[in-house]
């Protein structure tokens, strides 16, 4: 039988209980352990597909499709097992279930209540991901206890013990200790009222992690442990970290949480296998360079919108033991001060994905200047279908060229839906979602990237290259550097004789692990890496450029320099 964990939060939100459940992952991973992850969402939305980045950040998808909660993306980043439509559950997709069952007559004419019927269904999403080769189900709640939303899902994980067993079950309690710098001390009583509500729900944690911007030290502790009805060693502090998120699982393991949850749940207690994890925190730690990356994107303010995109380019330059500082700038800003102003200085131009018009010229303009003033250029999702427009408009002189997305009636539309999606309405069905397969064109620098002929991306979105304008692209210098495999959809562009000029159609940040960094991605960083030190280089030699004067190197040597 496979053992369940579950992770629950109080005090306030964005403690980040994903990044602790991912954390507690890798670690009983780390010991030899098959974990499986799981996020309950308290949300009526069915899924994250349909909702705004403002309020719930980037929509993490799978291989299979799904349309899933950021937190996802920190299981995978940080853990083996696969994840599937089975991993992500929200209030809207259980009372859906319910009711369709309900309008089937499933429940033969009885009165369909929360308890049993809503609370069976969240049992049965937690126990589907029981399976024999399954050690560990870890399951973390969305919300904050004290929530109206969540008590569903609170009562269903309080019944789970009785049916299978309370010494197969574990709860993990993510709490608050505020520090008040008018008192200069830390307060505990918010942990206690949270752990108070859970009592009276009917959890007992059995583990409790405090977050706290400093250390809290051993009264504290045991203070929280006595009044929280936890042993002592069950209570373990989660101080902010300096650096990076991936120092978390080092703190954790300090504090020997995977042991203690190993003894509680019975499991086999395997050496901690980590040293590849301590040698990842110390690259993170000591760079020997840095280089710094333009996204240029539509929801900037909001940091969790392109959560993986960022994740992605900190791999990458832990692959080459670089910081990379990434400089967020509105599009729109592009549009108002001009691409030469807010994007001198920089070492490389990451276009992400997006949906909608706002936006779309600001962007059109900074990969305008990147690609004439020799600047790496990486493009995701729409970050490829601007760069097309780009090209049509300037190097191909089709006036008005546009994506029928923003512009119906364009006399060019070099990027369309194509005719088998013009019957897709339902903005859930979105026609390419998830897994497909990509046929790489040998020679290319994708195809260097990736070191093989074919490979398997995650997409999200419904619009595509218009096969009509290939040849006219590729007879001006734009190639289709990989297709499907049916050759009908462009993939990946490429200008082979740019630095580095690449946009892609599908999410690479998806597939992104801090020791396995996107191929592309790593190379991306690799080219600022050059591009860095030519402008270094360029300084030293007192602003003169050390090209033979050709005309795209004297653009870029005009803006190379630091504004």
């Amino acid at each position: 039988m496979s053992k369940h964990l579950f992770v629950t939060g109080g005090v306030v939100s964005s403690l980040g209980k994903g990044l602790t459940a991912a954390s507690i992952g890798l670690l009983l991973e780390r010991r030899g352990l098959r974990v499986r992850m799981q996020k309950l969402d308290p949300y009526i939305n069915v899924d994250p597909g349909t909702m705004s980045p403002y309020q719930h950040g980037e929509v993490y998808v799978l291989d299979d499709g799904s349309e899933t909660d950021l937190d996802l993306g920190h299981y995978e980043r940080f853990t083996s097992g696969p994840l599937s439509r089975k991993s992500n559950y929200t209030t809207g997709r259980i009372y859906l279930s319910v009711i369709e069952k309900e309008r089937r007559g499933a429940y033969l004419g009885g009165t369909v209540q929360v308890i049993p019927h809503v609370t069976d269904e969240i049992k049965a999403a937690i126990l589907g991901l029981d399976a024999p080769d399954v050690d560990v189900v870890i399951t973390e709640l969305g919300g904050t206890v004290g929530d109206i939303e969540g008590l569903p899902f609170l009562e269903a994980i309080r019944q789970i013990p009785l049916d299978i067993g309370k010494k197969n079950c574990a709860f993990i309690h993510l709490t608050l200790v505020p520090y008040l710098k008018a008192a200069r001390e830390a307060k505990t009583k918010p942990t206690q009222h949270s752990v108070g509500q859970l009592r009276q729900i009917g959890i007992q944690p059995d583990i409790l992690i405090v977050r706290c911007e400093r250390p809290i030290g051993r009264e504290h502790t045991d203070k929280i442990a006595l009044f929280c009805n936890v042993e002592k060693q069950a209570v373990i502090e989660e101080v902010d970290k300096e650096f990076s998120i991936y120092e978390v699982p080092l703190g954790l393991a300090e504090h020997r949480l995977d042991k203690q949850i190993c003894e509680k749940l019975s499991l086999p207690i395997g050496e901690l296998q980590f040293d590849d994890w301590r040698d990842l925190v110390q690259r993170v730690r000591n760079p020997k360079g840095e280089v710094t990356i333009a996204v240029v994107g539509k929801y900037i303010e909001h940091r969790d919108a392109y959560k993986s995109i960022y994740e992605s380019l900190d791999h990458a330059g832990f692959a080459h033991s670089t910081r990379v500082l990434v400089k967020r700038i509105e599009a729109e800003e592009i549009e108002r001060q001009g691409a030469e102003v807010l994007l001198a200085g920089i070492d490389g131009l990451l276009v992400p994905g997006g949906f909608g018009y706002r936006g779309i010229e600001g962007k059109i303009r900074a990969i305008q200047f990147a690609r004439e003033c020799e600047i790496p250029y990486f493009g995701i999702c729409l970050g490829m279908q601007t760069a097309v427009i780009e090209f049509a408009r300037n190097r191909l002189g089709l006036e008005g060229a546009n994506s029928t997305e923003f512009a119906v009636d364009t006399s060019h539309p070099v990027i369309c839906m194509l005719e088998d999606q013009r019957n897709i309405t339902h903005l859930g069905g979105t026609m390419r979602l998830g897994a497909q397969p990509c046929a790489l064109k040998p020679g290319t620098r994708s195809q260097a990237a990736y070191g093989v002929s074919e490979v398997s991306e995650r997409h999200r979105h419904r619009y595509e290259f218009n096969p009509e304008y290939r040849k006219q692209f590729e007879d001006a210098g734009l190639i289709a550097a990989g297709v499907s495999p049916n050759n009908n959809l462009v993939e990946i562009i490429e200008l082979p004789d740019h630095p580095w000029f690449v946009a892609v159609q599908y999410h690479p940040e998806f597939k992104s692990k801090p020791h396995q960094p996107h191929p592309l991605f790593r190379d991306f960083i690799a080219a600022a890496i050059v591009r860095h030190q030519e402008r270094a280089q360029t300084v030293l030699n007192g602003g003169v450029s050390s090209s033979n004067g050709t005309a795209a190197e004297e653009r870029r040597a005009a803006h190379s320099l630091e504004p």
